[in-house]
């Protein structure tokens, strides 16, 4: 979380809590307020200054996200940076994306 946001944030906690409950509600018990804050200032607001924003504009996008959108964008945030081939070697890589054939 930037700095910059960190007065937002405390005036927004009561809203990034009941958030949070909600998100337990539907059994996504470890999902944090500060998890749903990185979702509104990464996916929300990408294109928005932040800090222009209104607190009851803030406040509306905290309490409307659905679990659906945020579990949405957590699985394509993992996928962007999961290391696929993290467990093969350089060598093993290297034989899988350019096999040779075997000649006889």
């Amino acid at each position: 979380m930037e700095n910059s946001y960190n007065h937002i944030y405390t005036h927004v906690l009561p809203a990034l809590e009941s958030k949070k409950s909600e998100f337990k509600v539907y059994q996504y018990e470890t999902v944090t307020e500060a998890d749903i804050w990185k979702y509104c200032v990464e996916k929300k607001w990408r294109k928005l200054d932040v800090l222009s924003l209104s607190l009851h504009k803030i406040v509306n996008d905290v309490l409307s996200i659905t679990p659906a959108e945020y579990m949405t964008y957590e699985q394509i945030e993992n996928s962007r940076t999961s290391n696929w081939f993290s467990e093969i070697n350089q060598e093993e890589l290297q034989t899988l994306l350019n096999p040779q054939t075997e000649e006889k």
